[in-house]
């Protein structure tokens, strides 16, 4: 934990006092084992981050909090920012995202996540009727699970291995599934596991022509990936989602702004409560996100309170 003076406020920014920000695991794990490759240093870094990978870095793109300063009409809202975890901050008026009325601000922190599972769907072309295949169920995968489960008449399947999913799943309106138990006829397949046995299971489960879409990052990791056997005679495709950009077939229409508003609108739903599972007070956090954060720990969202 580190103190660090505010600059004075200007016209143009926010004095925005942080309510809850979210951890995102995948990503900030990475980040805190100094897993982010050379490569991707300035690809990776979050818009408001301080300092350089590996280390020291402020990390974080996931905060909600309550204007304390600014032009008048934005004087007490509450607003989400690719921030990172802060306890105040000075804001500019454009990176400012009102969150709507009635969506609380612990869940408005998964709007990053709802994002990039609504990009993925986008990528995938996804559609009414479709068989689709979720292959892990962390946060971004539970997500698309909800996404899917919305589209008419979809058939939808988290797997997992984890049994202990399966209620998530069904909240959902979706079947569940152990790796040993997918079927292999499915449309569209997404995988979110980050893991080669998830990569094997998605691409596994999908019928002849299908899409697998690889929306986990991997980070300095290359995992193998099973392109023997009937991957060719099936004509799979493996195509990868990453958030950073919009869709190419939304592109045209969604600049970035648009396609956030509509991720913090689609959490209108409190079923998506049951994501956040562990709640971690922000003074505490250098003591327990470190083993919140390693492998083998079942958490979905992590948060961190400021109140």
């Amino acid at each position: 934990m580190r103190s660090a003076r505010l600059d004075d406020a200007e016209p143009d920014r926010l004095v925005v006092r942080t309510l809850a920000s979210a951890v995102s695991r995948g990503t900030e794990r990475l980040v805190l084992r100094g897993g982010i490759p050379a490569s991707e240093h300035q690809r990776m870094r979050a818009p408001f981050q301080q300092g350089d990978f590996p280390f020291p870095v402020q990390y974080g793109y996931q905060s909600v909090g309550r204007v304390e300063a600014g032009p008048g009409e934005w004087l007490g809202r509450t607003v989400f920012a690719l921030y990172p975890h802060q306890d105040v901050y000075l804001l500019p008026l454009a990176a400012a995202m009102p969150v709507p009325e009635g969506i609380p601000p612990q869940r408005a922190t998964l709007a990053a996540n709802m994002e990039t599972a609504l990009n993925a769907l986008w990528d995938a072309g996804a559609g009414p009727g479709d068989r689709i295949t979720i292959v892990g169920g962390g946060v971004v995968g539970l997500l698309l699970t909800a996404l899917a489960a919305g589209l008419p008449g979809a058939d939808v399947t988290l797997v997992d291995v984890e049994p202990g999913r399966a209620a998530l799943a069904h909240l959902f309106g979706a079947s569940f599934a152990t790796p040993g138990e997918v079927n292999d006829d499915a449309d569209i397949v997404f995988h979110t596991s980050a893991s080669a046995a998830g990569l094997a299971t998605a691409l596994s489960a999908g019928g002849f022509e299908a899409r697998i879409v690889e929306v986990s990052w991997y980070g300095d990791r290359a995992p193998s990936i099973p392109l023997g056997e009937s991957f060719h005679s099936r004509r799979l495709q493996l195509i990868g989602s990453q958030v950073g950009a919009v869709s190419p077939v939304r592109r045209p229409r969604w600049p970035h702004e648009r396609r956030l508003a509509k991720a913090l609108a689609l959490l209108d739903d409190a079923r998506l409560d049951h994501l956040v599972t562990h709640v971690v007070p922000f003074a505490q956090a250098p003591a327990q996100l470190p083993h919140l954060l390693a492998d083998g720990e079942d958490a979905l969202a992590i948060l961190l309170d400021y109140r």
